[in-house]
């Protein structure tokens, strides 16, 4: 079942210096259980495209075009659906766990906001309880203790871990994450990737992700598409476009992957 269908995806700027094709032709599917990895450095149009997909560009400074279908609503042609469609079929994982969260509001209380969304006759007890049984399917010890935490007492991986929470706490049928390992060291981007894995199994949703780590790429990605200047230069299944690369680009970002070599210095 293909979640998201996009065609020919187009996403002009508008700047100071002039109009910028940040977004140029780009099509994709992604799939129920499928994750679909955007791939390129800083500027290569991977976010941009995420924010087009999901109508969240300012009309007034971009202009987009092409075909978008999510659950078989053309969200480019028809932009006020995407409202419908965001925070019920389709949900992000921003970039930042540190700046995403409101600092004058407890985790139970932003989660609560969520909830009250997806179902406005939930009473608050119920919102508190289901709030707590999502931060437990995270892997937040203590759930229902940190309900009442902000978000500076949090470390950025527990942060990352709410965000998940509360994109699941709609059920979407697709996540979009936007880089949602880039704020944490290895060790946590281990775990919050591990949990994204494990959670798509569990409910079957796709997964776009947004990444210029090529190594998280190879280990979450289905199927691979490696952007340069607003263009995919390449696409394909993960292990066949890291294990056999045909474009110049992607074997530079392979290169640009550190390698452990032989230690041959004495020990001081």
């Amino acid at each position: 079942m293909t979640l998201l269908d996009v065609q020919d995806l187009q996403v002009e700027l508008m700047t100071a210096g002039g109009v910028v094709r940040a977004v140029d032709g780009v099509s994709f599917t992604v799939g129920r259980s499928e994750t679909v990895t955007l791939i390129g450095e800083s500027g290569s149009g991977k976010s941009t495209t995420a924010m087009a997909v999901q109508a969240l560009l300012p009309r007034n400074l971009a202009v987009v075009s092409g075909r978008c279908l999510i659950d078989g609503v053309d969200v480019v042609a028809r932009p006020k659906e995407a409202a419908r469609l965001r925070g019920r079929t389709i949900a992000m994982i921003p970039q930042d766990p540190m700046t995403a969260l409101s600092p004058v509001a407890t985790v139970g209380r932003q989660l609560g906001e969520v909830l009250a969304r997806k179902d406005p006759g939930l009473s608050r007890t119920a919102r508190r309880h289901h709030a707590a049984d999502l931060l437990d399917s995270v892997r937040i010890t203590e759930p229902r203790r940190r309900l009442d935490a902000y978000p500076h007492q949090l470390s950025g991986g527990m942060l990352q871990r709410v965000l998940i929470a509360m994109a699941l706490a709609i059920d979407p049928h697709l996540l979009v994450a936007d880089e949602p390992t880039s704020a944490l060291d290895v060790t946590v981007q281990a775990g919050i990737l591990d949990l994204l894995m494990d959670l798509q199994d569990r409910t079957s949703a796709g997964i776009l992700m947004i990444t210029h780590d090529i190594g998280v790429a190879r280990l979450v990605s289905d199927r691979v598409h490696v952007m340069r200047d607003g263009r995919f230069v390449e696409s394909g299944e993960v292990e066949t476009v890291v294990g056999a690369p045909t474009h110049d680009y992607t074997r530079r970002l392979l290169d640009a992957v550190p390698k452990l070599g032989t230690w041959d210095g004495d020990v001081a």
